[in-house]
This record gives C-alpha cells, sequence and structure tokens, in this order.
C-alpha cells in the first residue's frame, strides 16, 4: 500500500511538473527563441567581421620594419582633420601585430533614450594605417548587422538599463525548464535510459514521434548549455548574479577590487600633448607579446574623460579576454599608478574575466565556438518542437471529443 502511495505521489509531481513546463513554455518560448537564435548568430561574430572587413584591418603598409609608427596624438589629429565627426574619439585599440590597422572609436551614450537607436547617438570606429594616419574606412558599429543581433540578444533593442531585465526574466524562467525537463525526460529503468540518450529511427516514419524524440533527446543534451549560457548571461542582467559567482569562486570574498579612484598627486602643468604617447610607450615595452591594448582618449576639447586617470585594458590572447592586464596611468604626467595582471588575480576574478568568454564560446577558440553555435541551436529548436507536441495533443484531445459526441448521438438515436 505504502508503495503504491509514492508511486502515486511521483506521478502527481511529474504530473505538475510537465503542466508548469508546459505554461512556462508557452509563455516564453518565443523569446527564448529569439535570445538562442540571435545568440548563435553571434558566436562567430570576429571570424565573419575579420573576413569582410580584410582590406582594412589590415593596412599593407610596405616596409614596416624600416618605418615607425606615429604617435597616437599624431594620428588622433590627422583623424580629426579627414573625418570632421561631430563627437570627439573616444577611445582607440592598438594591436600589437604590425599588420593590423589601429581601430578609433566614437562613442556617445543617451541617458535618457527609450531605446537602443536612441540611446547611442553615435558608435562607429575608423580603420586607420599607423605609419601614414591615413582613415583606411569607417565602420558605423551602431548600425551594424552584428551589433543590433547582440542588442536584440541583450535587451530587445529597448534601453539597455532595464531592457536586459525583459531577457534576463525569461532566462530564469528558461532555467526551471531545464530542469523541469530533465525529470520529465527521467526514464524509470535502466533499459529505458539508454534509448533516450540517442534516435533509433529505423522503423519510425510518423513526423510527431521524430518531433518528439528531437524535443526530448535535443532537450537533454541543450539543457546543458542551456544552464551554463544561462547563468553566464544572467551575469549581465542581475548583480546578485555577478557577486554570487564571485562569492562562491573567490572562496568566500565579498568585495571586487576597484582601482578607479586610485590618486596621484601629480599637477596638471605636468600635463602635455604627449602624455598619452608615454603611456603608449610604457604599454608595449611592459607587453610587447600581448595581442592588443585599449585606451581611453577622452575628451581633449573639453579635457575630460571617463575615469579620473587613464584606464588601460590588455588583451592578451587574439581569441578571447579572459586573459587580461589592468592599468591606470596618471592622466597629467603619464606616470603608471598601478598594473594587475592575471597572475595577480585570485579565482573568483579570474571566473569573472571569464564569463563572456565562456557565454559566447570563445574561451578556448573556435573549438568552444563550434560548440557554443550547435548548443544555441539546439536551445533554439525547443521552443518550436515542444509548441508542434502541444498542437499535435490538443489537435487529438479535440479529435476524441468530436469521436465522442458522434458516437453518443448514434447511441441516443438507436434507442
Amino acid at each position: 500500500m505504502t508503495k503504491i502511495k509514492k508511486i502515486t505521489k511521483k506521478s502527481e509531481f511529474k504530473k505538475w511538473i510537465g503542466k508548469l513546463h508546459l505554461w512556462f513554455g508557452l509563455g516564453i518560448g518565443f523569446l527564448i527563441f529569439i535570445i538562442s537564435i540571435t545568440g548563435s548568430l553571434y558566436v562567430f561574430k570576429d571570424e565573419i567581421e575579420n573576413y569582410t572587413l580584410k582590406e582594412i584591418i589590415y593596412h599593407h603598409e610596405q616596409n614596416i620594419n624600416q618605418k615607425k609608427v606615429l604617435p597616437l596624438s599624431v594620428l588622433e589629429k590627422k583623424i580629426n582633420g579627414q573625418t570632421n565627426e561631430k563627437y570627439p574619439i573616444h577611445w582607440v585599440n592598438v594591436p600589437l601585430d604590425k599588420t593590423r590597422s589601429y581601430q578609433f572609436f566614437w562613442y556617445e551614450h543617451n541617458e535618457k533614450a527609450w531605446n537602443y537607436f536612441q540611446e547611442y547617438p553615435v558608435y562607429k570606429s575608423a580603420y586607420v594605417n599607423p605609419y601614414t594616419g591615413k582613415v583606411l574606412g569607417t565602420y558605423d558599429i551602431k548600425n551594424g548587422f552584428f551589433n543590433i543581433v547582440k542588442m536584440i540578444h541583450w535587451s530587445y533593442l529597448l534601453k539597455e538599463s532595464w531592457g536586459k531585465y525583459l531577457t534576463g526574466i525569461p532566462v530564469i524562467i528558461f532555467i526551471f525548464m531545464s530542469i523541469s525537463g530533465i525529470i520529465l525526460w527521467w526514464p524509470k529503468n535502466k533499459a529505458a535510459r539508454k534509448q533516450r540518450f540517442k534516435f533509433n529511427w529505423k522503423n519510425v516514419t510518423s513526423w510527431k514521434r521524430k518531433n518528439y524524440d528531437l524535443h526530448n533527446i535535443l532537450g537533454f543534451y541543450a539543457s546543458i548549455f542551456g544552464l551554463i549560457m544561462s547563468i553566464t548571461g544572467l551575469f549581465y542582467a542581475f548583480f546578485v548574479i555577478q557577486a554570487f559567482i564571485y562569492f562562491t569562486f573567490s572562496g568566500g570574498k565579498t568585495v571586487y577590487p576597484d582601482f578607479s579612484k586610485i590618486t596621484t598627486t601629480a599637477r596638471i602643468t605636468e600635463k602635455t600633448p604627449f602624455t598619452i604617447d608615454k603611456i603608449s610607450n610604457t604599454i608595449q615595452k611592459l607587453y610587447p607579446n600581448s595581442y592588443a591594448y585599449s585606451l581611453d582618449l577622452g575628451h581633449p576639447h573639453i579635457d575630460d574623460h571617463e575615469h579620473p586617470n587613464y584606464s588601460v585594458f590588455v588583451q592578451h590572447l587574439s581569441y578571447s579576454y579572459h586573459k587580461n592586464s589592468s592599468l591606470i596611468f596618471d592622466e597629467n604626467s603619464g606616470k603608471l599608478l598601478h598594473k594587475y595582471d592575471d597572475i595577480d588575480k585570485n579565482f573568483g576574478e579570474k571566473t569573472v574575466a571569464a564569463n563572456y568568454d565562456i557565454h559566447v564560446g570563445a574561451i578556448l577558440g573556435l573549438p568552444t565556438k563550434i560548440i557554443a553555435f550547435i548548443g544555441s541551436l539546439m536551445i533554439a529548436s525547443l521552443p518550436v518542437t515542444g509548441f508542434l507536441i502541444w498542437c499535435g495533443k490538443r489537435k487529438k484531445s479535440k479529435n476524441k471529443n468530436v469521436l465522442h459526441y458522434h458516437r453518443k448521438s448514434f447511441l441516443e438515436k438507436d434507442c
């Protein structure tokens, strides 16, 4: 009797899990499809842009070993003279590979906007030959395909500060659906379990059966990718997730290092037009074998920039960002105030630094990108196959009701 009660309770539990899985699936299925498809499209952004923009990403300057790169202060003036942009240059990406162009960025943010296109009055870049200062081409990042895809994925093209919650909430529900899907998938015995890891369509002709298998078998494998991508994605939507990840992997530390408020006694009179060049030379001496570094150039015409001092981000690997160094230089003298390398970070900081690369699959380069791409497509298929299963059951239920009605009518007439 006790055994029967346990089986009944398990059946009742699975029944309610199934109902919640269905209701949530119908509620957020389309949103998860959009998030997954845009995620899969974004995975190979760098590879595609490196090919389509190769004529300006590489400057094709001859005999570069016999030439000198122009200082950043000179390049900035030359670019302003060629482009006549309304807004000042915000920052520059400097590759350590001498065959690649420097990339200068214009970037402005409007806090009062309600959608993506109004939020960024300008977000574009210029590829520049560092030996001549010639602008090889400009790229409108704001209206570019991949950035629009990214912002659909991030906030449905709504204002970033609150649009990210509209993507974050469905992702939280999707985590529940992944767990509930595994519960529903989990078979009663080992023999049945073996059959649910692979497709066996040798004697199956029904598309409904194949669709059901696609949802269940792909759903099981997709749930593994889904949980990883969901948690790393929620990192950007909710600060509590960031704090939890750092707390967990740092061994219980609660305060993330903040070096942005480092001060100096250098006087403003020490600042010259060549301060940025001094900073650039220091970085290249410290990290000659790194991939690239980014330097905030500030706003020269109003002598203002984002941080109290110059912040520099050094990217050590070409395919990912997780191995990096952060430096702070005095904005007046150009003196190095602080250097924080990958080796100085605790495991929590390294995990936080790796979050983006894990999310987009770049953590180990092309192999993990391919895995992320396939995983995203598998996740995108689940709302589709799930909806088709629901439609099939609904149609079957209607047909049963119609058949029951006709049978009842026939019996009543016979009587």
